[in-house]
């Protein structure tokens, strides 16, 4: 049920942004005004604002980063606005012709069919989420008519620490996604490509430098378009505004670069096409079609101007991905490529291969997702004739934009807005604790000038291993009983000044319960003092955070 939800959600994004796109298609018997692709982005970036400020109460979770932060922060329980709030956003913003991908909303869509169909009839966490990863499951097999890439996206993106029995209802959902849409989806809504030449091993030394050049580039366009996008969604100014000077930059950019409209899929299959000349038709370079410099550095700025493109898209107020993007710096990174070496005559090299390899280089550059690049590229072009060079390709990419830029594109949004993710379940766990919960108010204090007396007293009074020596609620030292429990009753003429301790690690009130964990770890007590605001506020101790993780983890796998 969850994959053939998610189909249908598949179905309707893809078909309503294919119409209007041969709608706005220049030369289009039915409108036919040149700059109708220019405009078309800005209505739908406002239109987007409006819903989202009229309908969805001012705000919109955009991306799949949203779907790592419920998995590991929220128990995998999606609002069930999300069902349809991605579907009319991201149509009316991609479908419009805003530069952005519909893969990510229709990601979203999936998972929150899933995390709510698991609420209704009370399911766990595991099951949960399992169920969530149906969803994305289905939706990028549905999308791309590529069951294993939605699988292994599933898998290898966001369900990291998923078991191996969890497979099984992954790939029905996979299955099920992919065969709705094959039934209903006209194939040539889809990405799809039939046209590539025979792989050649002497071309080997070049897919190894396409990987290069393909990891360089994910690194551009990852570090630019989150660049641009918060400095939009930064701007000072009301979001109606914001959303029309956006809207406004992006279709000049779009008059100048028509490759800019939308998703981008229709120039991808150009540009992999015996003839991507064509791609220059109906622009102001119409009259250099047939000069392959001018196509090159056309496609080479158009490469370049995507990550900006991107970022107003999403920064000024639409809604979308960048999943598409990437396969659109893909392709075009891996004709610039073979054709620049070709033109310069140093060899003769399959300028459609490369731009289809490109695409797996930039994708798992970008999400660093190797695997699933593989195979989404080797699933769209029908077969695995180049499995070789798109394994060389993928890793050596991600290889090098790890290197460069250790979180992937979703996940470095998630670290710039504090919300630190990792693969890591009982990590994960910890963030979901509140500290302030555990925190030991009640507590008494000494202060430096105490005698053994009041320790004694102290000791008797309360249970208490720890004991905070303050001056003027300001911490000076620590005293542990179990480092002074052979001296409390062999001596009286000791003052606490004496035998405090500077505190070899404390916490601040605001530190979160993985910072918590790390430092009573790495100072090996069982206490730790907590300071807010500058002045000694209370202790936890490692027992009392122990018993909050054990009774979050029962809490999420079994509620």
């Amino acid at each position: 049920m969850v994959g053939i939800m998610s189909a249908f959600a598949v179905i309707f994004l893809k078909s309503f942004a294919h119409w209007v796109y041969s709608l706005a298609s220049y030369g289009n018997s039915i409108l036919k005004l040149s700059f109708i692709n220019s405009v078309l982005p800005v209505a739908g970036i406002l239109l987007t604002v409006l819903v989202v400020q009229k309908v969805l109460g001012g705000r919109i979770e955009k991306g799949t980063s949203q779907i790592l932060h419920t998995v590991a922060r929220k128990a995998s329980i999606i609002p069930p606005k999300q069902m349809y709030a991605q579907i009319i956003t991201s149509s009316l913003t991609v479908g419009l012709g805003g530069s952005a991908g519909l893969e990510s909303p229709i990601v979203v869509t999936g998972a929150a069919f899933g995390s709510n169909y698991a609420q209704k009839f009370r399911l766990s966490y595991k099951e949960r989420t399992l169920l969530l990863g149906c969803g994305v499951a289905a939706g990028i097999a549905a999308a791309f008519n590529a069951p294993i890439a939605g699988v292994l996206f599933a898998v290898e993106v966001l369900l990291v620490d998923v078991a191996i029995s969890a497979f099984t209802p992954i790939m029905i959902a996979a299955a099920t996604g992919t065969l709705v849409s094959a039934i209903i989806l006209n194939e040539e809504v889809l990405l799809r490509f039939r046209h590539q030449e025979t792989f050649d091993y002497h071309n080997i030394p070049f897919y190894i430098l396409l990987g290069f050049f393909t990891a360089f580039i994910s690194v551009f366009y990852s570090r630019n378009f989150l660049k641009t996008e918060h400095f939009f969604a930064g701007l000072k100014v009301g979001v109606y505004r914001r959303a029309l000077a956006g809207s406004l930059l992006l279709g000049l950019l779009i008059f100048v670069f028509p490759t800019l409209f939308g998703e981008g899929y229709e120039s991808i299959k150009t540009l992999a096409d015996a003839n991507p000349g064509e791609l220059l038709e109906n622009t102001l370079f119409k009259d250099f079609s047939s000069n392959e410099w001018i196509l090159l550095l056309f496609v080479g700025f158009s490469m370049m101007l995507k990550a900006f493109a991107s970022g107003i898209t999403l920064g000024s107020g639409g809604n979308g991905g960048n999943f598409a993007p990437s396969l659109f710096l893909g392709s075009y990174a891996g004709y610039f490529f073979s054709k620049f070496l070709n033109l310069t005559g140093l060899t003769d090299l399959p300028v459609s291969n490369f731009a289809m390899v490109g695409m797996a280089g930039i994708l798992s550059g970008l999400f660093h997702a190797p695997l699933t690049a593989i195979f989404l590229i080797a699933e769209i072009t029908g077969g695995y004739g180049l499995i070789i060079p798109l394994m060389i390709a993928a890793s050596i990419s991600y290889a090098i934009s790890k290197r460069f830029e250790q979180h992937s594109l979703d996940v470095k949004g998630l670290v710039k807005k504090g919300n630190v993710f990792t693969s890591n379940k009982d990590t994960n766990i910890l963030w979901t604790l509140n500290p302030d919960g555990i925190i030991h108010v009640d507590h008494k204090t000494l202060s430096a000038d105490d005698g053994m007396e009041k320790l004694r007293a102290l000791i008797t009074q309360t249970d208490q291993g720890m004991f905070a020596v303050t001056e003027n609620q300001k911490l000076t030292g620590v005293i542990y009983f179990s480092e002074v429990r052979e001296i409390i009753f062999q001596q009286d003429n000791i003052l606490m000044k004496d035998i405090m301790k500077a505190a070899c690690e404390t916490l601040d009130y605001s530190d979160t319960m993985e910072t918590v964990m790390k430092r009573l770890e790495k100072s090996r007590k069982f206490y730790l003092p907590v300071i807010r605001d500058g002045l000694y506020y209370g202790y936890i101790d490692k027992g009392s955070a122990l018993e909050a993780y054990r009774n979050q983890l029962k809490a999420m796998m079994f509620d």
